[in-house]
């Protein structure tokens, strides 16, 4: 079980499933606090909400950030290593998912705990991991990472912003974390490309992606992006990234999709409601304007530009991802990227509004991301703006002289 990260106790399909997926009540879970900066109080709460819900759960003193510990010891500590073979549940918690492979699998040797958990996974167990937990499910991860275009410019190196995971999901599926809230679509497909990957995997925050063989479940508030490269072609002779003919799949609470065969099945609830299909005589799609977005990598913009485009009039939508201040020094400080969604065969949506506002299934959306060349500075002052130019950021005004905000 994949967890996007920001996992709130009152998630209860997310936390109930994975304790039924470990057994039920009663089922043994232990809880890693590796990857946690507080790793004693990070996973003393996810404790807390199994054994709420019947689970029995105990924290192993598995951290850095345990000074007192002797990392090299307590990873081949029989009676800690009895524990989690004992187990049917494994949980990682988020943090820095460098902390769990340096830990568990330093220089990509296994310690005798990292063979502990995958006796219990491959005896039918549940590893499940939020954010951090999630990252290192699949054979290579992103370790450090913060800016989303230095990946998309190629400004990474392995073993600094780029390593190897712990391969839980296999070595063909790639799983990411906080993706649609952090736009990390912009950070996978270069590393897809470069690593080989066919399938990725970006999970957004509070919810989960239950992953058993080739089946994958969309669990809890929000939902997943699906990036398939398997019809994509790269221009290498351009010499920075860009793509064509990805397709991108939005799925939504209780979706459900098959890796193999790429064949989803949307939940019951967007089956009740509208299918949306270019091309159909009963494709009657609501939106008619064009849309540009100027910052592709916005939060969840990507999940929005493929409902609206998919219940849209339009062929196609298009939006920027660039950096507006570009670090000192920058030889690609003008490199930006002009992204192109748009319908093709296969598309497919579905939509419902049982719970509210209108939720969507989207299936087979089309993605080019073409480089292009930004001006720098980005902007400058209006022909005949005579005023000075504002040079420094004027002092904030006391609380109580603040605008309120809208």
């Amino acid at each position: 079980m994949a967890i996007g990260g920001a996992l709130k106790a009152d998630n209860d399909e997310v936390w109930n499933r994975l304790i039924a997926l470990a057994g039920g009540r009663g089922a043994r879970f232990v809880v890693f606090g590796t990857a946690a900066e507080d790793p004693e109080a990070s996973a003393k709460q996810v404790v807390e909400q199994l054994q709420r819900r019947g689970a029995v759960a105990e924290a192993l003193p598995v951290a850095p950030k345990f000074s007192w510990v002797d990392l090299n010891k307590v990873v081949r500590d029989a009676a800690l290593i009895a524990k989690v073979r004992n187990a049917r549940g494994i949980f990682f918690t988020g943090g820095s998912q460098e902390r769990i492979v340096d830990v568990l699998n330093p220089g990509g040797h296994p310690t005798p705990m990292l063979d502990a958990i995958w006796e219990v996974y491959r005896r039918g167990g549940v590893v499940a991991g939020t954010s951090a937990g999630a990252a290192v499910m699949s054979t290579v991860m992103f370790r450090d990472a913060p800016s989303v275009v230095s990946i998309l410019k190629g400004q990474w190196e392995e073993g600094k912003q780029i390593d190897r995971g712990l391969g839980f999901v296999g070595p063909d599926l790639f799983v990411d974390q906080h993706f649609l809230k952090r736009g990390r679509f912009g950070r996978m497909v270069p590393l897809m490309l470069a690593k080989g990957y066919k399938l990725g995997l970006g999970v957004d925050e509070n919810s989960a992606a239950v992953i058993r063989g080739d089946e994958v479940e969309i669990l809890g508030h929000k939902g997943a992006l699906l990036v398939d490269l398997g019809e994509a072609s790269s221009d290498r002779q351009l010499g920075v990234f860009n793509l064509k003919n990805a397709k991108l799949t939005y799925l939504d609470h209780g979706d459900r999709m098959n890796l193999r065969t790429r064949s989803v099945t949307p939940s019951a609830m967007k089956l009740r409601g509208q299918r949306l299909e270019p091309g159909a005589p009963d494709y009657k799609p609501y939106y008619t304007l064009p849309q540009f977005y100027t910052d592709m990598l916005g939060d969840s913009t990507i999940s929005t530009a493929m409902s609206i485009l998919i219940d849209s009039v339009q062929p196609e939508f298009r939006g920027l991802s660039f950096e507006a201040a570009p670090k000192a020094g920058d030889a690609l400080a003008d490199l930006g990227f002009l992204f192109r969604l748009y319908k093709g065969p296969g598309s497919i949506g579905w939509s419902t509004d049982e719970l509210g506002p209108e939720d969507y299934t989207v299936v087979n959306l089309y993605l080019d991301v073409t480089p292009v060349r930004m001006p720098q500075p980005l902007f400058g002052p209006w022909p005949g703006d005579r005023r000075p130019r504002q040079t420094a950021t004027p002092e904030e005004p006391p609380a109580g002289e603040r605008p309120q905000q809208q």
